[in-house]
């Protein structure tokens, strides 16, 4: 697997992070892949497989981690806020030298989750994807999605 990572944030104190895996998952299966985004971040497609982009391989020297945050919820500043259900991968240098990080959404709790399940729903992802994909189209700068990818779990919110 060629798929290089870097990953600067683990440089950065402890406080900053915790060391974290995504939780592996029973059946990944790609639903989309984002071939123009992937291109423009000078990525081989065949590197971009469901079992990476699920969590389930890890590609040699990445030290997945969860980032640690503070800022205002409901109101009140929390210092002890943090990815409860991302993993940050690590970074792709592009060819001309941009950083971008690879985060893994939805991959299963972490010391942040405050009691979730840290999963995310099929419905909801895609509509993430489909505005964050509209506003690049618009010229407004946003994060985006390289690939949305099933688990073969069924995740309850309300409802399976």
């Amino acid at each position: 697997m060629a798929l290089q990572l870097e990953n600067t944030y683990g440089d950065l104190p402890p406080q900053f992070y915790t060391l974290q895996s995504p939780a592996k998952v029973p059946a990944p299966a790609m639903v989309r892949l984002n071939h123009d985004l992937a291109r423009r971040l000078g990525l081989d497609m065949e590197d971009l497989t469901a079992d990476i982009l699920s969590g389930n391989h890890i590609t040699d020297g990445t030290a997945p981690l969860a980032m640690a945050y503070a800022g205002h919820q409901f109101g009140n500043f929390n210092p002890g806020l943090g990815d409860g259900r991302a993993v940050l991968l690590g970074e792709i240098v592009t060819p001309d030298g941009n950083r971008f990080d690879l985060h893994l959404k939805g991959s299963g709790r972490t010391p942040y989750s405050r009691g979730g399940d840290g999963k995310a729903v099929l419905g909801a992802v895609l509509r993430e994807y489909m505005v964050s994909e509209a506003m690049a189209a618009l010229n407004i700068p946003t994060t985006r999605a390289l690939a949305i990818v099933t688990t073969g779990e069924r995740v309850m919110r309300e409802a399976p």
